[in-house]
């Protein structure tokens, strides 16, 4: 079945951000302490951006996957729109599957 004239549902894209460490942050969570060092930026399919930040246990060890909202902050406002800006660069001019 030839599937080229159907459209193609897509639900989001994602990028990961690494943050520099002079964004990073801490936050606690369940009594830990996590330094966020990177964020996931999912693109919605309205056009919206999620985002998601994830680190590391401030006090060492691998601690768990656990995601903590992204702070209202302009540093990493504007990270994430210069990494969706990137990212939408990157998705153009895209070489195909190899």
């Amino acid at each position: 079945m030839d599937n080229s004239t159907d459209p193609v549902e897509i639900s989001a894209l994602a990028l990961n951000v690494a943050v520099p460490e002079d964004l990073q942050w801490t936050d606690v969570r369940r009594g830990e302490e996590f330094r966020l060092m990177s964020v996931t930026v999912r693109l919605l399919a309205d056009g919206s951006l999620a985002a998601k930040a994830y680190g590391r246990p401030t006090a060492g060890g691998r601690g768990s996957y656990t995601s903590f909202p992204v702070p209202d902050d302009p540093g990493i406002g504007a990270l994430i729109d210069a990494a969706a800006s990137q990212a939408a660069q990157l998705w153009a001019s895209n070489r195909g599957l190899r």
